[in-house]
């Protein structure tokens, strides 16, 4: 990218009882949706090998096969998260889950080194999505199926803080998680480093940015959207080479993250194929 284009852009720095809500039943339908539940068969998803989102175990004294399974968890790094019973048991549909529930890929997971590949063998320039921190499975799914739709070669997620490929996901995406490489990494900021090692340009969109429409995209690039409540974070915000905003003329100051990206990235193909 030439200089002049880059200068030309700005950092903004209850009870269970025997009746039950109809409410309540579709959550904990939503909830045991891609669950993994009981010591047993944590244990067997251990060994199959399967990717493994998320261990969820009881908070509290831990004795018998749990700390073995705890052990293995941790020695692989798989996040593990502790959580009162209450949210296990509807979690599980309060089946007896023996105090571990474990979350499983819905696919899995590729390295970053697998993307970049992608668009070689395409012979096109990178073009990245980075989830930074979005937690709804609703808005990962869709954020999925935009950039599936535009042809982006790849979305990177961060292992914790983070919604990873649920079955929620999945249904979200339409079926486009099928479609698009997805890598899972600890740290999201040294990611991006590597990614700036390998010649890509970090976007990262935000409020009091440059119009998203005023920007030159035409080089490899990597859109980061950040989270529903808090946007894309500071320190990923400090790592972007720049911040890009979607003009807003009504009365609500923001998209969803995922309307928001579709404009974005819409943008960005439209540049890397003319």
């Amino acid at each position: 990218m030439e200089q002049k284009n880059k200068d030309h852009y700005k950092k903004t720095k209850g009870s269970r009882g025997d009746k039950v809500r109809e409410g309540d039943r579709r959550d904990e339908a939503v909830m045991s949706e891609g669950a993994v539940i009981g010591r047993n068969a944590v244990r067997e998803l251990l060994k199959s090998g399967r990717d493994i989102d998320k261990i969820f175990v009881q908070r509290g004294e831990r004795e018998g096969s749990i700390v073995a399974l705890v052990a293995e968890a941790v020695a692989r790094h798989i996040p593990v998260i502790e959580v009162e019973r209450a949210k296990l048991d509807k979690m599980s549909g309060f089946a007896n889950h023996q105090g571990m529930i474990a979350m499983a890929a819905e696919k899995e997971y590729c390295s970053v080194e697998d993307i970049l590949k992608i668009a070689a063998d395409r012979g096109e320039r990178p073009f990245f999505v980075i989830a930074d921190g979005i937690t709804d499975p609703h808005n990962l799914g869709a954020l999925i199926r935009c950039a599936e739709g535009v042809g982006a070669h790849g979305l990177i997620i961060p292992k914790r803080r983070a919604v990873g490929l649920t079955p929620a996901v999945s249904k979200a995406s339409c079926g486009a998680i099928e479609h698009l490489a997805v890598a899972k990494v600890t740290n999201l900021a040294a990611t991006i480093d590597q990614l700036k090692k390998e010649g890509i340009w970090i976007f990262a969109a935000e409020a009091g940015g440059s119009n998203y429409y005023d920007t030159d995209f035409k080089c490899p690039c990597a859109l980061v959207m950040g989270s529903e409540g808090e946007g894309v974070s500071h320190l990923i915000k400090e790592k972007a080479d720049f911040i890009v905003s979607i003009p807003m003329y009504g009365r609500v100051n923001s998209f969803n993250v995922s309307t928001a990206a579709s404009v974005i990235l819409a943008e960005i193909s439209r540049q890397h194929r003319n």
